[in-house]
């Protein structure tokens, strides 16, 4: 199933300080952080991504400290998914344990300007720029990893099994 969204572009070596800024930290929820996602990077960030919106990045996003308040923040704005060449591997296991979606596509993404039409298929680990006619394909995420996100978070996949 295909979901559209604009797609914003950052760089690789997105840090979780550039994500959520120490000095934001003392906030808990979604909610209260999501003002503040992405601004260690441009403070403007957050003002422009919307609901349903997808982050597009390169190598290694979420490198740094195991913070949970970096994929809380992108999940607090409403982001549907975050695609990148690869993950930190604590930031990749926050997000999933939170209930933000990932999708690791390897090949470089051709040059698209910030705000661009993207297409997702999520399920099948597939992006697109022109409704599907070009597909890049990435790694379906695995079955347990859909099953604690369509609960909305491993703490939540829990409670509903217990």
């Amino acid at each position: 199933m295909w979901t559209q969204g604009h797609g914003w572009f950052l760089g690789d070596d997105i840090d979780t300080d550039q994500i959520m800024p120490t000095r934001h930290l003392a906030l808990r929820t979604a909610e209260d952080l999501a003002p503040f996602a992405l601004s260690g990077n441009d403070p403007a960030w957050a003002s422009t991504i919307m609901a349903g919106d997808v982050v597009i990045a390169g190598k290694n996003f979420g490198c740094g400290s195991s913070r949970e308040h970096a994929p809380l923040g992108l999940k607090g704005l409403g982001v549907q998914c975050v695609v990148a060449q690869s993950f930190a591997r604590i930031f990749y296991r926050n997000a999933v344990n939170i209930g933000l979606p990932l999708l690791v596509i390897s090949a470089a993404l051709p040059s698209q300007p910030q705000g661009c039409d993207v297409w997702l298929n999520f399920v099948d680990g597939l992006l697109s720029f022109d409704a599907g006619e070009t597909q890049f394909v990435g790694v379906p995420p695995a079955p347990i990893v859909l099953d604690i996100l369509a609960h909305g978070g491993l703490m939540q996949l829990v409670a509903s099994r217990t």
